[in-house]
């Protein structure tokens, strides 16, 4: 399944200042490369949450990792993910390669939604 559509972002949000986030940026990069050779090939973004203030917005970031996952029309996903690569490759996997083309995704708070459409418009 070729998924290279490039209205697909994948954010991660994390903090400098986080020894956590230092040990997850690999872990993202391992699974970025598996799933690009897989035919995923959305946008990548590694966000802090400081650097990027405008970005993040009224988001509250609370726990890191926190990933969201968006496409042109909605967010496929938001929220914490725990730290193992299997983890984030089972989560990535089904909403990049297994979901359906016509996938309804649960309902996200307003401040989600203005992260995910100042994402796009990044680009």
């Amino acid at each position: 399944m070729d998924t290279s559509d490039t209205s697909l972002h994948v954010a991660c949000l994390c903090a400098a200042w986080c020894r956590l986030c230092d040990g997850y940026r690999p872990v993202l990069e391992q699974v970025e490369a598996e799933l690009r050779a897989a035919g995923a090939a959305p946008r990548w973004h590694w966000v802090d949450i400081e650097d990027d203030a405008d970005l993040v917005g009224e988001l509250d970031v609370e726990t890191f990792p926190t990933i969201v996952v968006c496409d042109a029309d909605q967010v496929r996903f938001a929220g914490p993910v725990t730290p193992q690569p299997e983890t984030l490759r089972r989560l990535l996997r089904a909403l990049l390669l297994d979901a359906a083309p016509d996938a309804a995704w649960p309902a996200v708070p307003p401040e989600v939604q203005g992260f995910a459409q100042r994402l796009r418009q990044r680009g």
